[in-house]
């Protein structure tokens, strides 16, 4: 024996969702600005700066930093100058002696010796 078939129907439902526009009265917003001036004291801090220039006029053996001394600050103004310099310099000393030396010493000179000889042409004199 064979099975019957049974087909049962099968059903879909579906929503279809529209939108429209209800106009439902309106509103209106105002918007009133009102000014008064009010005097309020208070104080404000604000920086002021002293500037004193101080001449030094000095020589350095290096370059100076900025330093702290209390409340103040201080920063050296340096400048590089050409310093040309003579200075005189005691390089040497010479001592010179005078002494005397006694040396043997032999030279050939020619001497000249002037006899006189003279005679009497009476009898032989001189």
């Amino acid at each position: 024996m064979k099975k019957k078939e049974v087909v049962i129907p099968v059903v879909e439902e579906t929503a279809h969702v529209t939108k429209r526009m209800v106009d439902r009265g309106s509103v209106r917003v105002s918007k009133i600005v009102s000014e008064r001036e009010e005097v309020i004291d208070t104080s404000t801090l604000e920086d002021e700066i002293e500037i004193e220039h101080v001449a030094r006029n000095t020589w350095l053996k290096k370059p100076a930093k900025p330093r702290r001394e209390g409340d103040t600050l201080i920063v050296p103004v340096m400048e590089e100058i050409t310093v040309v310099e003579k200075r005189i310099m005691l390089r040497e000393e010479l001592y010179i002696r005078k002494k005397q030396v006694r040396k043997p010493a032999s030279e050939k000179v020619r001497l000249r010796r002037e006899e006189v000889r003279v005679e009497d042409s009476r009898k032989g004199r001189r």
